[in-house]
């Protein structure tokens, strides 16, 4: 306590010596410049480049064009700390000190990340990477204390045979592998959907397309990965050479499934929504095509995955690939005694007044609604419907249903019975009463 007043008196003495020194004010104004300069920049940046001036009108490549208006709120931050990194070697150079620029350098990289993660980045781990590792390497920076960490994290090592393994080099690796695969992730995310919504491509050809790109987008994340690890590439030729023999033998399904994913892809055989029956009776619409299997979502609610290979080694029925409407018969049984003719008028006028039947004029003769015997049975006439409709006759259409609804409640107003099943009992022999 005693040496307090002389520390104060020495701290006050240090803190007005730093006020009235040159370098303070030389280092405030390169700041202020570049500041200015970035914020002017911004301005012309913004106001002058139309896709970050005008809100994105509907069109091709609207989700891209809503991606790059978006990065307009980083311009500023961009420019400030590209600016002052310009800024900190002229103060090196000229004043002989460069902390104030650092620090500024540092508050410029802080707004970028936190202008980053609040308007970019929905991932609850990638704001949390950001704003807690992120932002302690900024500090770093910004006290001058970065590469005094980094050398001192490199001290820290494992020798693992041959393989010399420091501190610095696996958080390097898992820092820098967080941030690949995020970004690439929204990358192939972001460059699928583009592709997808392209409408001059037919839907395989943009299939093919968005599943290409995204083995393309986590090829060069392993590549920029494995050179971030410091291994030589080269090497990996050895590596890869075991890799295709495992691949042959223990992952062969897998590498098949793949395989057959790119033909079905290219031959077009199928296409998301074709609602299509497999070989064992299982039947659904394809909703999802990855480069492994294939999603058929049935009627009532549940997902067949079904392995690519199916489609390319076993047979299988598309019902609506190539030709959307389906004829579907219906069967019932009138006595003998009914006016055929009548009926026939009837069962065809009742089916065609269906909104989903296809029918009329417009319609070729071969589509529309008909009504005919189909065969003779032990208690009455059996009787063939059989009418044309588009997609399938299940799940929000169930037209069948409603067809022979109808057909009865019009049967019933005209009279015509649907017998029951009858039975001609013959006594042979005498009776005999008690």
């Amino acid at each position: 306590m005693e040496r307090f007043p002389e520390q104060a008196g020495e701290f006050f003495r240090a803190v007005l010596a730093l006020l009235v020194s040159p370098e303070l004010y030389a280092q405030i104004g390169l700041i202020a410049v570049a500041l200015l300069a970035a914020w002017r920049y911004s301005v012309v940046i913004t106001e002058r480049v139309g896709l970050f001036r005008d809100q994105p009108a509907p069109g091709p490549l609207l989700d891209l064009r809503k991606a790059v208006h978006s990065l307009r709120a980083l311009v500023l931050p961009t420019l400030a700390i590209v600016l002052l990194a310009v800024a900190s070697p002229i103060g090196g150079t000229i004043v002989g000190v460069t902390w104030l620029i650092r620090l500024a350098e540092g508050g410029a990289i802080i707004l970028f990340v936190y202008r980053l993660a609040g308007r970019f980045i929905e991932n609850p781990a990638a704001i949390f990477f950001l704003k807690w590792i992120g932002v302690p390497v900024a500090l770093l920076y910004m006290a001058g204390w970065l590469d005094d960490t980094v050398g001192y994290l490199e001290s820290l090592s494992v020798v693992i045979g041959n393989i010399n393994v420091t501190v610095y080099a696996v958080v390097r690796t898992v820092l820098f592998g967080v941030i690949l695969f995020w970004l690439g992730r929204a990358s192939s995310t972001t460059g699928q959907r583009l592709i997808r919504t392209q409408a001059g491509f037919d839907v395989g050809t943009r299939e093919v397309a968005a599943k290409l790109f995204e083995i393309a987008i986590y090829a060069l994340i392993f590549l920029l990965l494995v050179n971030v690890m410091g291994i030589d590439l080269t090497a990996l030729a050895v590596f890869g050479g075991a890799l295709g023999v495992g691949l042959g033998f223990g992952l062969q399904q897998i590498a098949s499934n793949f395989i057959s994913g790119i033909i079905i892809l290219l031959d077009r055989t199928i296409a998301v929504g074709d609602y299509i029956e497999l070989a064992d009776g299982r039947a659904g619409k394809l909703r999802e095509l990855t480069m492994r299997s294939a999603r058929l979502e049935t009627f009532d609610g549940k997902d067949i995955m079904v392995p690519n290979e199916t489609f390319i080694t076993t047979a299988f029925v598309n019902w609506t690939h190539n030709n959307r409407k389906q004829r579907y018969p219906l069967h019932f049984q009138v006595a003998y005694d009914t006016d055929l003719e009548a009926l026939f008028r009837i069962v065809r006028e009742t089916v065609a007044s269906h909104p989903k039947v296809l029918s009329g004029d417009r319609v070729p003769h071969a589509e529309r609604p008909d009504a005919e015997i189909e065969s003779f049975g032990e208690s009455g006439i059996n009787i063939l419907v059989e009418f044309w409709m588009e997609d399938i006759d299940d799940g929000e259409n169930r037209v069948g249903a409603d067809l022979l609804l109808m057909i009865w409640t019009a049967l019933k107003e005209n009279g015509i019975q649907i017998p029951f099943p009858q039975r001609e009992v013959k006594v042979v022999g005498e009776v005999r009463t008690s």
